[in-house]
């Protein structure tokens, strides 16, 4: 499986400049690449190759005066440009098709000069790794680096990034072979939330940090001192900085909150499911400021990549299930509740259930469901390709209340 291992870098200042000219060669190359691609398309022409833009917007502009000073930067930054544009396009392209999972995605765009965010990305032949714990990235120098923990293998790829409040980092691509952790009984359904950030199955709770909240104070602060500052003064240029570096306290004191709460789960259970949630729409509610603080996307995307590292069973669970109104003990399917019931009894059994706890157990249960389903889908598929198929009846079951042990068709087990 392939991972990234992110470094924070300290380039001086020749080689501050240099990273400059770098960024702003990728960006000029990927203007350039898109803008053709537009104006084709606009004009009916047919797709621009690669080969092309590559002969036309890298290795003959170096040659004109207008784009001479291409050559100052590594030929590898501006073919990878290039490259990132064409897996942009793919993705959309497969996004139109409905190859690509999930939200919709939109054409390439131009980026600004004036972007905080800078990138360029490498490959082995324009950086290495030097004995005296330096990494040597072409036409820019040997950077200095904060070795954090080590590489578990040689990298494939690099990318140097520099955020919005100026601060430079290497983020590495390595192979690295799955870490299987010992094999345990315990298994977790996860229901997230915003007074409690997650409940677990076995009704553990895991209370919300609320970073963005506890640091709104001095945010408005340093916000406020940013407005009054003058456009283009050297002062407002100092005050975003502030206000960028405060939002980048929080974004990491959220991520590394995420990891060590995600590591925990995935150490302590076989398997984990969690509800697919809609955060996108969740988003444009009056939730918004706390559904972004919580991270739940971020959060989810941890425990999968976490769960495959490790071995461990994930899945997640369809975001129209009802795991709020299904009862965790009959089955039974008490209705739709708003959100400030907490607690309800059941009219099926009179079980009476925490709100979080129940849903977390209804997503364990529906998780599990899937898990076997895939399999079941699995074994047929295998049996269908051999000489012989074995013909596997489907079992019996009365129409009514499930028997004890037995599963209803919403995954929730009977009395």
């Amino acid at each position: 499986m392939r991972l990234r291992y992110n470094y924070r870098a300290y380039p001086d200042a020749t080689q501050r400049r240099a990273l400059a000219q770098a960024f702003g060669c990728a960006r000029v190359v990927w203007n350039d690449c898109l803008r053709d691609r537009k104006e084709a398309h606009a004009a009916g022409l047919p797709y621009v190759t690669s080969a092309e833009l590559s002969r036309l917007r890298i290795t003959q502009a170096k040659r004109t005066e207008e784009r001479a000073w291409l050559a100052g930067v590594s030929a590898v930054v501006l073919q990878q440009s290039l490259r990132d544009l064409d897996t942009a396009y793919q993705n959309f392209f497969d996004s139109l098709r409905g190859k690509r999972q999930g939200r919709k995605i939109g054409p390439p765009r131009y980026k600004s000069k004036k972007d905080t965010r800078q990138s360029i990305r490498l490959n082995t032949n324009a950086f290495s790794l030097q004995e005296n714990g330096m990494v040597y990235v072409a036409k820019v120098g040997n950077l200095k680096v904060k070795w954090s923990r080590r590489l578990p293998s040689a990298p494939t790829s690099l990318t140097v990034t520099k955020d919005s409040c100026g601060r430079y980092f290497l983020s590495f691509v390595v192979d690295t072979e799955p870490d299987i952790l010992p094999e345990l009984e315990a298994e977790a359904g996860i229901d997230l939330g915003l007074s409690a950030f997650a409940v677990l199955s076995d009704g553990q709770k895991i209370d919300s940090p609320r970073f963005l909240r506890r640091a709104e104070k001095k945010l408005g602060r340093l916000q406020r001192e940013l407005s009054r500052k003058a456009k283009g003064s050297k002062n407002r240029a100092k005050a975003r900085i502030k206000v960028a570096r405060q939002h980048a306290k929080v974004a990491d004191r959220r991520r590394d909150w995420h990891h060590k709460a995600s590591t925990q789960i995935i150490r302590d259970n076989q398997a984990v499911f969690v509800e697919d949630l809609a955060v996108s729409g969740l988003g444009r509610t009056r939730l918004a400021k706390s559904v972004h603080d919580a991270g739940w996307s971020a959060f989810v995307g941890m425990l999968e990549y976490k769960a495959v590292k490790h071995g461990r069973t994930f899945a997640k669970v369809d975001r129209a299930f009802p795991s709020s109104q299904i009862c965790s003990a009959c089955g039974f399917r008490d209705g739709p509740k708003p959100l400030h019931v907490r607690e309800w009894t059941c009219s099926g059994c009179g079980t009476v259930h925490d709100r979080d706890h129940n849903a977390a157990r209804n997503v364990l249960f529906e998780g599990r469901r899937i898990v076997a389903a895939g399999r079941a889908e699995t074994l047929n598929a295998s049996q269908s390709a051999g000489r012989t198929r074995t013909e596997v009846p489907a079992q019996r079951v009365e129409a009514g209340s499930p028997r004890k042990g037995q599963t209803t068709q919403a995954g929730i087990p009977g009395l």
